[in-house]
């Protein structure tokens, strides 16, 4: 009994240790480059503007701007006090960016990044925001008064405010006026009418607690929310209930959808991605653990190129909240192994 046991032991012990190695030596995903950026401080997203080929980068105070081709810094939009986000319009030529310390928004010209205007809004701290094509209006989600103002984004105009059960969190559009919005400390989403104004519905996506990113397939109509218990949750956008749920890594803040690809990203502050293939509308299975940074938490996805972007630093030696090194900041480019 005991020598069967022992035998059995070792061929876990092989297989295991097979498995570990098969999924070291052939990961498929690689880093690709490590642009380094200028400028000290905290980040928050990342956004790509896929027409003209850049990426934005949101950085202490300033907005870093690469050229995806060239892999390199190409500008820096300044005066975003404790910048969180950026939502990109494309069809009006233009970039609004939450400054979340002074309640603004600043919008740029997306060719030259020459500033457009500064907005002031009517909640507090301006985190998340989004661009909703089908009614052309901005909404950014305002983490100390748990509204979300509304603003015209063809004449720069605030036209209203919708206030929200809890503190917002990442936002989606369908693109036919409906947004969901991650409510961060009620553990649920909303459901909010970008024509009317109004949050028709909201669920709870217990068992995830404290969703942050939020990622939309809008083909199967399937909201991926990413938890701070290390779940990913997996929500009927049209239904409004949860589906299943996924593990994740630790200290997520951001996710990403790949429709080409049919994967979901989630950027782990831990220092990993967790890289989840769709099966089927309803059917998730981790693909990789794919190792990162430490504080690597936030990302997006370009997806012509299938390439990802994470922001990342250096911390100083401690213990709780340190500040990040000088000199330091990053943002990772992950691509797919060929």
């Amino acid at each position: 009994m005991k020598t069967s046991i022992f035998l059995f032991a070792c061929l876990v012990a092989l297989f295991s240790s097979t498995l570990l190695n098969a999924q070291t030596t052939n990961p498929e995903y690689r880093i690709a480059k490590t642009i380094h950026l200028q400028g000290d401080g905290g980040w928050d997203y990342l956004s790509v503007d896929e027409v003209n080929g850049h990426l934005f980068v949101s950085h202490s105070t300033q907005v870093n701007v690469v050229d995806l081709k060239k892999g390199e810094q190409i500008a820096i939009i300044p005066d975003t006090k404790g910048v969180h986000g950026i939502a990109i319009a494309n069809d009006l030529n233009k970039a609004f960016i939450s400054d979340g310390k002074d309640s603004t928004i600043t919008v740029v010209d997306l060719k030259t990044f020459a500033l457009i205007a500064k907005i002031g809004i009517t909640g507090k701290n301006p985190d998340a925001i989004l661009y909703e094509p089908f009614t052309k209006r901005i909404f950014t989600f305002n983490g100390r008064s748990s509204n979300s103002t509304v603003i015209d984004a063809k004449d720069n105009k605030v036209i209203g405010t919708i206030p929200l059960s809890g503190k917002p969190e990442f936002s989606q559009s369908d693109g036919k006026g409906n947004i969901y919005v991650n409510i961060e400390d009620k553990s649920s989403i909303s459901l909010i009418n970008a024509v009317t104004m109004k949050v028709e519905k909201t669920w709870s996506i217990a068992p995830g607690e404290e969703p942050s990113g939020l990622a939309l397939d809008n083909v199967n109509h399937r909201l991926f929310s990413v938890c701070g218990n290390k779940l990913m949750v997996v929500s009927d956008a049209v239904a409004g209930k949860v589906i299943t749920t996924v593990p994740i890594g630790d200290g997520c803040d951001g996710v990403a959808f790949d429709p080409g690809t049919k994967r979901i990203f989630s950027s782990n502050g831990e220092g990993n991605m967790t890289v989840i293939q769709q099966q089927s509308a309803d059917t998730y299975k981790v693909a990789e653990t794919f190792p990162t940074q430490r504080g690597a938490r936030t990302i997006a996805v370009d997806k012509t190129t299938h390439h990802l972007y994470l922001s990342a630093g250096e911390y100083e030696p401690g213990e709780g909240r340190r500040p990040v090194k000088p000199g330091t900041f990053v943002v990772l480019e992950i691509e797919p192994v060929k």
